[in-house]
């Protein structure tokens, strides 16, 4: 057993390059970077939706201690997010709502140079799902993607019969690409997925109705 000390290897200090810590809101949610003392929320979170989450997440490797049951790994993920973080490649939120934990979104796959893109990746919490809380995350976390790191473009990649995941797209109006087919390996299997994308020119077309309805 760790020491409690080693729980808190990941800094608190999760900030803006202006020293204040990074923090995103909508008009019912707050996102940031999750630290080490979220693990009991986090973990009880997961362990309620093993079942609802499960088939659509790559298998858990059996090499690796689970994070969802193991301090130290949950910590250690914290700490490699905040390093993605830093080095911009990827930028990882937990999603709270009244300050409780409720899932989980993510600009992954960033890319710069003549690309300039990334992917959006998201799950939440069954009990609070059908409630548009992650379609407001994902709109916060765009207008960040655009504004604040100077993408260009971002990417949502849904399995076809995920209408969950998909409704999310609907309810923002993102527009639907086409089938990338075998396109990620998902619960064990190559799953087709349903291309969105959304660029910054929508954006900025589009940004005060969506302000409106989603962010104030």
């Amino acid at each position: 057993m760790s020491s409690p000390s080693s729980h808190q290897l990941h800094p608190a200090s999760v900030v803006t390059s202006a020293g204040a810590p990074l923090r995103l809101y909508g008009k019912r949610i707050a996102v940031r970077p999750l630290v080490a003392t979220d693990f009991e929320a986090w973990s009880e979170v997961r362990h309620r939706n093993g079942e609802w989450l499960s088939k659509w997440e790559p298998i858990k490797s059996t090499y690796l201690p689970d994070p969802s049951t193991n301090r130290d790994a949950f910590n250690n993920r914290c700490i490699a997010r905040d390093r993605e973080r830093q080095t911009g490649g990827s930028y990882a939120f937990g999603i709270f709502i009244d300050g409780s934990f409720a899932g989980e979104v993510n600009i992954n796959n960033v890319v710069r140079s003549a690309m300039q893109c990334g992917t959006i990746g998201y799950w939440i919490d069954e009990a609070r799902a059908g409630k548009s809380y992650m379609s407001e995350a994902v709109l916060v976390v765009s207008k960040y993607a655009f504004e604040e790191l100077g993408l260009h473009r971002m990417e949502i990649c849904i399995i076809p019969r995920n209408y969950n995941s998909r409704r999310v797209m609907e309810k923002l109006g993102i527009r639907e690409e086409g089938l990338a087919e075998r396109f990620l390996e998902i619960n064990g299997v190559w799953e087709d997925h349903v291309r969105y994308g959304f660029t910054i020119e929508e954006w900025q077309q589009r940004r005060d109705q969506l302000t409106a309805e989603w962010l104030q």
